[in-house]
């Protein structure tokens, strides 16, 4: 098993690690990453998006009215940032970022991904990737599924609105787009009877 790959049985270290190692973000990882890094640069993933497809019921919902935040998920492509984590910095990286990542949502699963980073620069890199066969995937919600639910969510760290809102602008920033999740910022809506029903359907 690679040694920087984390699955449900067997979470690994990065002690077998001997050199330096890529970090992909492509949520706050971005424009707050939390960790040491040697080098930083835009880098582009094949073969996953991001999406509104996590169920949050502590940062952004409760366990009443769950909200959603983002996930990398199969298929499409996404644009984010690589970190180069120094080799002696390995070990302390990952065991920081499966903390943040994992705690409150084990849906996450640490993975080794492949990403460009400027033209014929191929790296592999740690990310962590939606496992679909967890409860808390919420699988592929349609705009108006995915803007009820964030409507009406709120959990220990604010409203799943400012959620979604603050990470738009955070991409657009970096002078990045993101056609899906600027359509459901979009379709938001004022909290209301029909709005909720959707939502509670929409997470059954």
């Amino acid at each position: 098993m690679d040694a920087l790959t984390e699955t449900p049985a067997n979470r690994a270290t990065a002690d077998a690690v001997a050199s330096d190692i890529w970090v992909f973000g492509y949520g706050s990882l971005m424009w707050r990453p939390g960790f040491a890094h040697a080098e930083r640069a835009e880098a582009l993933l094949r073969g996953y998006r991001r999406r509104l497809c996590v169920v949050s019921r502590h940062h952004r919902g409760t366990a009443a009215r769950p909200g959603l935040v983002m996930g990398l998920d199969r298929g499409g492509s996404c644009r984010g940032v690589a970190y180069r984590v120094p080799a002696h910095a390995v070990t302390e990286t990952l065991a920081y970022l499966d903390e943040r990542e994992i705690a409150h949502y084990p849906v996450y699963r640490r993975s080794i991904v492949t990403i460009d980073i400027g033209a014929g620069d191929r790296q592999r890199a740690v990310t962590y990737t939606v496992d679909r066969r967890e409860a808390d995937y919420a699988g592929a919600l349609t705009i108006e599924q995915q803007a009820a639910v964030v409507t009406g969510a709120a959990g220990l760290s604010g409203h799943n609105s400012d959620y979604l809102r603050q990470t738009v602008e955070h991409i657009h920033a970096m002078g990045l787009k993101d056609r899906a999740l600027e359509a459901v910022l979009a379709a938001l809506a004022a909290p209301s009877g029909a709005v909720e029903e959707i939502a509670m359907r929409a997470l059954r």
